[in-house]
């Protein structure tokens, strides 16, 4: 099986890595070529556009950051779908929205691809020691069939339902992660204003029933003030705004989630973008 992966970042080159410590056979794609040359140093096979990356695939595995660049990547006259063999499988690992799936879907089926949403639930650690979980959305005999590639980077498969049902339930995962942080933040910064010391709320806090179990992992970030990018703080934001507009399409109410997303496009625009989603904390707590 020849495997094409596109799009390189945080998430991406570690994906890949994996895949190439296990001898499969790998052509890389990134509109950054440094991230292609640290691959090729791997054992992988650069290409110089998304087109000859994909043009002798059996499995193309995109890990893009928006609906738009994988839009500009795979989906333009020019972009990487044109190129993929007939019944060839597109794996789409980005975080998009769920009626975007459905359309790329749509689309790859047009041009006689297969296609699968498989966006992940992990950060930079859970991505480079291949304890990632994919969220499928798609037809159960095509993940069969690539199963055991899923599981070179990941602890956990889940087969969610059709195409567009593994963004849709990574679209529910991230906006509790993305709230659940603020929470968390809102609330120890009350906890210190009230004379607890921080020490003592970051060693108690985490290991109580009410706090999301990830938090503990976001301590270490919260205590030294160092908020080295796991997860960027901007494309929480992107997320939550793709939640917004689905709920939009179905007629739901999002009241916390969007009072969220402003926080989050706040905390970018001050200049915490590119810091881990954690800084939030930091930008609550400089709003006195």
């Amino acid at each position: 099986m020849h495997v094409a992966f596109i799009g390189l970042g945080i998430m991406g080159s570690r994906m890949a890595s994996n895949l190439l410590k296990n001898d499969v056979e790998l052509s890389v794609y990134n509109r950054s070529p440094e991230s292609v040359q640290a691959l090729v140093s791997q054992g992988a096979t650069g290409a110089n556009s998304s087109t000859e990356a994909v043009a002798d695939a059996d499995v193309v595995i995109t890990m893009l950051s928006s609906p738009k660049v994988v839009s500009q990547v795979m989906l333009e006259n020019d972009g990487g779908l044109t190129a993929m063999k007939k019944d060839a499988l597109w794996i789409d690992c980005s975080t998009v929205n769920p009626s975007f799936s459905v359309r790329a879907g749509q689309m790859a089926d047009a041009r006689g691809v297969r296609f699968m949403d498989a966006p992940v639930a992990g950060s930079k650690p859970q991505a480079e020691h291949a304890e990632l979980v994919f969220f499928v959305g798609g037809e159960i005999s095509d993940l069969s069939e690539v199963e055991s590639l899923l599981q070179l980077m990941s602890k956990k498969v889940i087969h969610v339902g059709e195409v567009g049902k593994g963004a849709s339930f990574k679209m529910l995962v991230n906006a509790m992660l993305a709230q659940s942080m603020i929470l968390f933040s809102e609330t120890l910064l009350l906890g210190e204003k009230m004379g607890l010391s921080q020490d003592f709320l970051l060693n108690t806090m985490p290991g109580l029933p009410v706090v999301a179990p990830f938090v503990q992992a976001k301590t270490d970030m919260i205590r030294s003030g160092n908020y080295e990018v796991q997860f960027p703080l901007e494309l929480m934001h992107k997320d939550l705004h793709l939640a917004a507009l689905t709920a939009y399409e179905h007629q739901q109410p999002l009241y916390l989630a969007n009072l969220a997303k402003e926080l989050y496009a706040h905390a970018s625009q001050s200049g915490l973008g590119r810091a881990d989603f954690a800084a939030i904390h930091q930008f609550l707590g400089e709003k006195k």
